[in-house]
């Protein structure tokens, strides 16, 4: 007969079990949409980059001029497709520069299911497809959001890529599990862990961090953290009332724009 703490460990072992198997549905949400609804102000080219395993990922070209201005590859967070990063693309395509913004595997209508591993080999895609295009590392400037901070950095690591800007990024997502699921042996569960903080060293670019001291997605003690062990040169952006960098302000327009005067 089962006693009571018998049944408790049942129920948590079962809920173990069950965490082990559905945490990448936890994790990304590809069909999510908790963004404005701006409509774009500006142009671009809708493509599909062909990718390594021989599918395509959807695309937005930004083009000014892909010979004189640096071209900005945008890696959007864990949820929604790229019509959610309209209202900050409306703000980006102010800058001076050329952009493109790429959707995962399994975004934005892409075939595939998101992992760590396919996330990077993507990105990885995505940025030999701007080589072919006659855009040198020199004029690439890598941008993260939150979950693509990780991919960001992955990438980024012992390149000679303009800069790149983190934006929200966390330490690791073993820390980011421990956060949310204390009560979890999070590190043995943990298939996509995305080891940001022990790859900082190999990032010896200009580097931008901008975190809300606010947010309650990312902590803002992950931000920080990255910063202060990234490599120099390196600039932060820290408002204190932000909640996961939502505000898309006049200042922090500056702060990117100051960035990308100074690559």
């Amino acid at each position: 007969m089962f006693t009571s703490v018998s049944i408790v460990i049942l129920c948590y072992l079962l809920l173990v079990v069950f965490i082990f198997f559905y945490q990448r549905n936890l994790l990304y949400h590809p069909f999510e949409n908790n963004y404005t609804s701006e409509e774009a102000n500006f142009s671009y080219e809708e493509i599909f980059v062909p990718t390594s395993n021989g599918s395509k990922l959807k695309a937005w070209f930004h083009k000014k001029d892909l010979k004189q201005k640096k071209t900005l590859v945008f890696f959007h967070g864990n949820a929604g497709n790229l019509s959610n990063r309209i209202y900050k693309l409306n703000l980006i395509k102010n800058f001076d520069i050329n952009f493109l913004i790429v959707a995962y595997r399994g975004f934005s209508g892409n075939k595939g299911i998101p992992t760590e591993e396919g996330l990077y080999q993507d990105a990885r895609d995505v940025l030999k497809w701007i080589n072919k295009q006659e855009i040198a590392d020199k004029q690439i400037i890598i941008y993260g959001e939150s979950l693509g901070t990780g991919v960001s950095i992955e990438v980024a690591q012992n390149k000679k890529y303009a800069g790149i800007i983190l934006e929200s990024p966390f330490t690791s997502m073993v820390d980011a599990g421990k956060h949310y699921y204390s009560y979890l042996p999070v590190s043995l569960l943990l298939k996509d862990r995305y080891e940001s903080i022990n790859k900082l060293k190999n990032i010896k670019i200009p580097i931008l961090v901008m975190h809300g001291e606010r947010d309650k997605i990312v902590p803002f003690y992950m931000g920080k953290k990255i910063f202060e062990q990234a490599n120099e040169p390196k600039h932060s952006y820290f408002p204190k009332e932000d909640d996961h960098m939502m505000e898309y302000n006049e200042k922090l327009l500056q702060v990117i724009q100051r960035f990308l005067k100074s690559i």
